[in-house]
C-alpha cells in the first residue's frame, strides 16, 4: 500500500523486494550458494549482480517517508526473512543513499539485532565497516563507550564489529580505540576474532605500517592474525 506523497509504506516495500528477488531467482544455483555460505537459511539463488539490479529498482520505485518506517522496513524484511537474499535485501536497504538522513543513534538497537541474530560475516562485516562505522565517524563520543563495550562482549559477532568498524578510516583511524577494541580477543582462537584482528590491523597498515609492524611484534600477535596484519607489509 502506497503512503500519501508517493512513499511507499513498509510494507509495500517489503512485499516488493520479495517479489523482485523472486523474479530474479535461478533456483538451481540456491544449493550451491547455501553451501558455500554454510547457511541453515534457505537461499532463492539469486546472485549478487541481478539482486543489486533488483533491488536498486524496488527501491527507486517504494521512496519510504520517515526514519521509523525505514526502520520498520528493514526489520520487517530482516525477522520475517525466509531465505538469506531477502536478509541481504535488509541489509542493503539501511545502507541505502535515500536514508542517509536516518543514520544517527536511533538506528543502533536495529544494527545491533541484525549483528546479533545474523551472527556470520556475510551479514555482519558490512554493517560493521559501512553503517557502524559511520555512526562512529558521525557521533564519536556517544560511540567510542559503545564500542568498548562490544569490545568486551560475550557475543563473538559484536566483538568483530568493533574490531572492525574503523576500517575505511585510513588516516582518520583512533588508533588507540582500535587496539582497545581488539585486544579483548587477543586470547581468542576463534577463526573469526582471529581473521578480525589480522584485517583491521591491515587496512590500517595501509596508513600507518610500521606503527602496525610495532603493535604485532609489541604484542607477540602470531598465527592467523599476524599473517593477515602483515600480508601486504616487507617484513618478516
Amino acid at each position: 500500500m502506497s503512503a500519501p506523497g508517493g512513499t511507499s509504506a513498509p510494507e509495500a516495500v517489503r512485499d516488493a523486494v520479495r517479489t523482485a528477488l523472486r523474479a530474479a531467482a535461478e533456483p538451481a544455483k540456491a544449493p550451491l550458494m547455501q553451501a558455500y555460505m554454510k547457511s541453515s537459511m534457505p537461499f532463492l539463488g539469486v546472485q549478487a549482480g541481478p539482486r543489486r539490479a533488483a533491488l536498486k529498482r524496488v527501491f527507486a520505485g517504494h521512496r519510504i517517508a520517515t526514519a521509523p518506517e525505514w526502520r520498520q522496513a528493514v526489520l520487517a524484511l530482516w525477522r520475517e526473512a525466509e531465505y538469506r537474499e531477502e536478509r541481504y535485501a535488509a541489509v542493503e536497504l539501511t545502507g541505502h543513499a535515500h536514508y542517509r538522513a536516518f543514520q544517527t543513534l536511533y538506528t543502533l538497537p536495529m544494527y545491533e539485532e541484525m549483528i546479533v541474530s545474523g551472527a556470520w560475516w556475510d551479514f555482519v562485516d558490512e554493517l560493521a565497516t559501512h553503517r557502524v562505522g559511520g555512526l562512529l565517524a558521525a557521533f564519536p563520543e556517544a560511540m567510542r563507550p559503545l564500542l568498548l563495550e562490544w569490545a568486551h562482549d560475550g557475543d563473538l559477532w559484536k566483538r568483530r564489529t568493533a574490531i572492525l568498524c574503523q576500517n575505511r578510516f585510513r588516516q582518520r583511524t583512533d588508533t588507540a580505540l582500535l587496539y582497545a577494541c581488539i585486544e579483548p580477543s587477543l586470547s581468542d582462537n576463534d577463526f573469526f576474532a582471529r581473521k578480525a584482528i589480522g584485517w583491521a590491523l591491515r587496512e590500517y597498515a595501509k596508513t600507518n605500517p610500521d606503527e602496525v609492524v610495532r603493535y604485532v611484534r609489541a604484542k607477540g600477535i602470531s598465527g592467523l592474525s599476524r599473517r593477515e596484519a602483515l600480508k601486504n607489509l616487507p617484513v618478516a
